[in-house]
């Protein structure tokens, strides 16, 4: 019989060490996609906690703000006339007097029938010579004054023929189509 000797530690081979080494490096992977993976859900929920918090800041302030009803227009951003005809005059006219802010010029007017399904609108066509720069201008002021003056369509063309107008800022035949509310109002 052998004895033991108290001090004998086995050996381990060098594929024994490399299984163990390889074991550690596997565990600590996983250790760390789980500490990853759980960070990661923290954060999200407390971006989600924020966000929540915000809208709800949002949706308090917007509930408290009797100044302005959600879904309201001022009464300037609708034509107001009592038939659709003067409307429709008016919408001419003040597109006539932003086409010569802007040093357009009006080639023509067109009054576009009133489609079954919206009869509040009031559509024309007006075609338009500018260069590019009174063109940009027009359509901004259009777009951000009152009345509002929805552009549904455009179409912009060089006219033929040379022009004396520098390259830079040629002369445009534009055609729009514009769209304005109207709301039937006091004669």
């Amino acid at each position: 019989m052998r004895r033991l000797q108290r001090d004998h530690v086995p050996q381990l081979e060098r594929d024994q060490v490399m299984a163990l080494g390889a074991l550690a490096v596997v565990l600590a992977l996983c250790l760390f996609t789980v500490i990853l993976a759980l960070e990661q859900r923290g954060d999200a929920l407390q971006e989600a906690t924020e966000r929540r918090d915000a809208l709800a800041q949002l949706e308090a302030r917007l509930r408290g703000d009797s100044r302005h009803p959600r879904g309201s227009a001022p009464a300037a951003a609708f034509l107001e006339a009592p038939t659709q005809g003067i409307a429709t005059a008016q919408l001419q006219s003040y597109v006539a007097q932003a086409t010569g802010n802007q040093n357009a010029i009006i080639v023509s007017t067109n009054v576009e029938p009133a489609k079954k399904n919206d009869a509040q609108a009031i559509r024309i066509e007006a075609t338009v010579d500018s260069g590019l720069n009174s063109l940009q201008a027009l359509l901004h002021q259009l777009e951000t004054k009152t009345p509002y003056v929805f552009v549904e369509s455009l179409a912009v063309q060089l006219p033929g023929g040379a022009s004396t107008r520098p390259a830079q800022d040629p002369l445009l035949r534009s055609t729009l189509v514009l769209r304005a509310i109207w709301r039937k109002g006091a004669p």
